[in-house]
């Protein structure tokens, strides 16, 4: 085994591929969109802004650590009285 008193270890490489943005043609869609919405034309192309559901996502996420916090009290509680029974019949019988 060599000893490396003076190893220094290799430096951190950063691999940072940048997307290509074209400004102009982002325009030109937002352009084409409001003109569309202005003239009343609907494409099946067209996306639907995106509505949060938040007050949805939120009273499930509660209600799932409710969930959980319940079952983990059942399974607490019936592992106490196995331990226990389990003392009581090797200390007594």
């Amino acid at each position: 085994m060599a000893l490396k008193f003076f190893h220094t270890p290799k430096n951190k490489q950063f691999n940072f591929q940048p997307r290509y943005y074209n400004e102009e043609k982002e325009e030109l869609e937002k352009r084409i969109q409001k003109i569309k919405r202005e003239m009343g034309v609907e494409d099946d192309d067209t996306v639907k802004p995106y509505t949060p559901n938040i007050k949805g996502q939120m009273r499930g996420y509660f209600r799932k650590n409710i969930e959980q916090k319940r079952k983990s009290t059942v399974r607490l509680v019936v592992i106490l009285i196995v331990l226990f029974a389990l003392v009581y019949f090797l200390l007594y019988f």
